[in-house]
């Protein structure tokens, strides 16, 4: 697999720490391994603890990719944030093109098959993550499901731990413009975007530079 982070080194100086923290948070991103022919991809949630490097998953038993990683392999994580389109008159400059703000976070590294011992608390990791962020709501647990149901459905999955070797990341928010431009550029983007959580964008990008 090849890099595919943005050629401008200017938007690729986020530290590390930043770009793992972003991908904490967001907690879902793109699973990919090589294939024979294909890449083999997952969409998953993950739980993903910055200070160590380590995320832990889980995938259905008869995901292409789960079948393949028998063993530990070369992984990528890929997660991506929020993003918009650009119109060349927001910046308020001359000679402007169109273009797309983004976040893109992509971790490098190896993805381990853990033993079904492990699965149970895979899950309730991942579940009280997201859980306590719906704070007071009462948590869900799996202790509210019928055990033989939970067993059933745990039959269908298969744990996994992904140890990021890797960091690279994007963060395209207009650095290279003035920051009275950029800025003019992100209400327009909150106002206007076109993308996944344009006012989000419009943070990032009064925060940038």
């Amino acid at each position: 697999m090849t890099s595919e982070m943005h050629p401008n080194p200017i938007y690729r100086d986020a530290p590390t720490a930043q770009s793992l923290d972003f991908a904490a948070e967001r907690g879902f991103g793109t699973l990919s391994a090589n294939g024979e022919t294909l890449p083999l991809t997952a969409h998953v949630p993950f739980a993903l603890t910055p200070a160590t490097g380590t995320a832990t998953l889980h995938l259905m038993r008869s995901n292409p990719l789960a079948r393949a990683c028998t063993a530990p392999m070369p992984a990528r994580l890929s997660v991506t944030g929020p993003d918009s389109y650009i119109s060349p008159d927001w910046y308020e400059m001359d000679h402007q093109v169109p273009t797309w703000n983004y976040v893109a976070v992509q971790l490098d590294g190896t993805l381990h098959p853990l033993p079904d011992t492990e699965l149970r608390a895979v899950l309730d990791d991942l579940s009280d993550m997201f859980e306590q962020r719906l704070l007071p709501k009462p948590p869900w647990t799996a202790d509210k499901m019928p055990a033989d149901t939970l067993a059933r459905l745990m039959r269908m999955i298969v744990p996994f731990r992904f140890s990021v070797e890797r960091v690279e990341s994007t963060w395209k928010l207009g650095q290279n413009k003035p920051a009275e431009n950029r800025e003019a550029a992100a209400q327009q983007v909150r106002a206007y975007g076109i993308g996944q959580e344009t006012a989000l964008l419009a943070a990032l990008m009064l925060g940038a530079g």
